[in-house]
């Protein structure tokens, strides 16, 4: 039982994992955005645990409902639904709507929305794949005509825009599982809009990243007026300002009167149409209108009998899944979890699963996808055998191409007193999107179509009413039949390799819920782009300061790049509910990366 779970890592590696940095209290808003000191200044350290490891905080538990979130108040609220009689959907809505206000730099309704399931009533798991697709009016011909030349879809502005379907997600979980009117679920985030929320101290961070980004490209952007006045009428938010956004509560309004129809079929439609049309965007009113989730089957893998369950593409959820059947084949727990042998196996078959991801991953209405072979135990044997234990692959093809990339993205998982669990993720994709706010809306168009490829006859290659790939990937896993763990690592292209990261810190090092995700991470980013760009075949391996430093000489004796990374920003934020097969109590954990808080009753 996970409850029972206490980290088993060496000394040695418990030590690496330590805060090795020093780290200066804020002394209030006019502290630095990091909270570090000075490299000239004595910093302090983290103090220590009566149990447990000493740079994990204990879970949470709770016997009737539990909910892990981004962002405080967004937890509170999940718990409130869930006292009021609500369902974790219902919950999972509710937060979802308070995320868009509170982590604008993470989510919002101008962006995509995936979920798995457990319904205890049907004994079943369901995914949906509410992702939204490129304009149907612009063909492939009149993009690369737009692009001017540039090899690559832009990042902002009108041309990575596709339709939202974050919005049509709410409502069709709510259509199957909800018992709360959406007036009362969306009541809590339509209040903060209104009178408004305290900004928490790594949104505010992001607040000031993506302002900088946008700044720093504004040529791009076809107008950004809106976006300021919405966002940016003062600066970037600073930690603790109170941040209201009107022009959202009367959107949310407007769902809570008349519906998802009020998004794709009505003023919503409507206002972004017009929109579109004033700044010489190609979104229209029938892309809207056309608009439909997908209800789809999740696949799962056996890893060391426990089953990791993913979503198909259009999303990169199989990548995990083809990591652990390479995983499967080595016994990790032969070593140390900081040593060496462990970072370089759970690289290279990083490596090679996001080869294939480049190759084959893609809207499925449009291409075919091997899912049999590439998740079959005989491939797993296979690529596995690929790997040279004791050297880095200098090109870990053959594959067309691979996507990586930095994204931020919220995750979050709830649970119920009837067994219910919902693991859900919604994003923007790049930032905080296009920087595109439609007039009077509140909320800022994603930016997910930049993930098209643009060669010919390549599975991902831009299409006219068609969803680009997508990184964004809840997570689920099965004991036995039974639902166990609903988690998510938010982040790009670190999501399959951070989930990967989770399960191997539960599974073969025995690490409770927190210490699993406050552990320390790496990413490996690199390879094939989609872009067309000239590949690093290599890529660069980013660990964080807890791997310990004779591990980082290792890896680089192995030829893999390395370099260590504190700040924390590339290597995603982590939920996750835990329910115990035999008492159902639930056990929640978020991480020291984010604002977020998981809190059960």
């Amino acid at each position: 039982m996970i409850v029972a779970f206490r980290a088993t890592i060496g000394a040695c590696v418990c030590a690496a994992f330590m805060a090795v940095t020093a780290a200066a209290p804020a002394a209030g808003q006019g502290a630095p955005a990091t909270g570090r000191a000075a490299a000239d200044e004595p910093g302090i350290g983290g103090g220590g645990r009566p149990v447990g490891a000493d740079w994990a905080r204990s879970p949470v538990y709770g016997a009737n409902g539990m909910a892990a979130t981004a962002h405080p108040l967004a937890s509170q609220i999940a718990l409130e639904i869930l006292k009021s009689g609500g369902s974790a959907v219902d919950a999972a809505i509710a937060a979802n709507a308070a995320l868009g206000l509170m982590e604008p730099t993470g989510n919002g309704i101008g962006g995509d929305l995936f979920a798995i399931v457990w319904d205890p009533e049907t004994e079943k798991l369901y995914g949906l794949n509410a992702s939204g697709r490129s304009p149907m009016g612009r063909s492939y011909e009149d993009l690369i005509d737009q692009l001017d030349g540039r090899e690559t879809i832009p990042p902002l502005g009108h041309l990575p825009v596709s339709v939202p379907g974050a919005v049509d997600g709410w409502f069709e979980l709510h259509g199957r599982f909800g018992k709360l009117p959406m007036r009362r679920i969306l009541a809590p985030a339509i209040a903060y809009a209104e009178n408004g929320h305290p900004v928490a101290p790594v949104i505010s961070h992001y607040f000031h990243r993506n302002l900088a980004g946008f700044e720093r490209r504004m040529e791009m952007i076809d107008e950004f007026d809106n976006a300021r006045a919405t966002y940016f009428a003062d600066g970037a938010p600073k930690p603790g300002e109170i941040f209201t956004n009107p022009d959202l509560a009367d959107t949310y309004r407007m769902l809570a009167r008349k519906g998802r129809d009020a998004f794709y079929k009505g003023e919503i439609a409507r206002t972004i149409d017009a929109y579109m049309k004033r700044i010489g965007g190609d979104l229209r009113y029938e892309d809207f209108a056309a608009h439909e989730s997908a209800w789809v089957e999740p696949a799962c893998v056996d890893y060391r009998g426990y089953d990791l369950c993913e979503l198909p593409p259009n999303t990169q959820g199989f990548a995990a899944l083809q990591m652990a059947n390479i995983l499967r084949n080595v016994d990790l727990s032969r070593w140390s979890r900081g040593h060496e042998k462990v970072l370089h196996y759970i690289t290279e078959a990083k490596r090679l699963a996001f080869e294939d991801l480049a190759r084959f991953y893609a809207d499925p209405a449009f291409t075919d996808f091997p899912m049999e072979r590439l998740l079959s135990d005989e491939y797993g044997r296979e690529q596995f055998a690929r790997i040279d234990p004791d050297r880095a692959m200098a090109d870990a093809g053959p594959a067309a191409e691979r996507l990586e990339g930095e994204g931020d993205t919220t995750y979050l998982s709830v649970a119920d007193k009837d067994g219910m669990m919902v693991s859900l993720i919604q994003s923007n994709y790049r930032g905080m999107g296009s920087g595109l706010v439609p007039d009077g809306l509140g909320f800022m168009l994603q930016d997910r179509g930049e993930l098209f490829s643009l060669e010919p006859g390549h599975p991902n290659v831009y299409a006219p009413g068609k969803r680009p790939f997508t990184t964004i990937i809840p997570a689920f896993v099965m004991k036995d039949g039974a639902p166990l763990l609903s988690f998510g690592v938010m982040g790009g292209g670190m999501q399959p390799q951070g989930h990967i990261q989770i399960l191997v810190n539960i599974v073969d090092y025995g690490m409770n819920l927190q210490e699993a995700g406050d552990a320390a991470r790496l990413n490996h980013d690199g390879g094939r782009r989609p872009t067309g760009a000239a590949p690093d075949l290599l890529g660069t391996l980013s660990v964080e300061p807890g791997v310990p430093g004779a591990t980082v000489e290792a890896l680089r004796a192995k030829g893999h790049r390395v370099e260590v990374i504190d700040d924390g920003i590339r290597f995603g934020g982590y939920q996750a509910v835990w329910r115990d097969p035999e008492t159902g109590v639930y056990t929640g954990a978020t991480e020291m990366r984010k604002d977020g808080l998981a809190i059960g009753y």
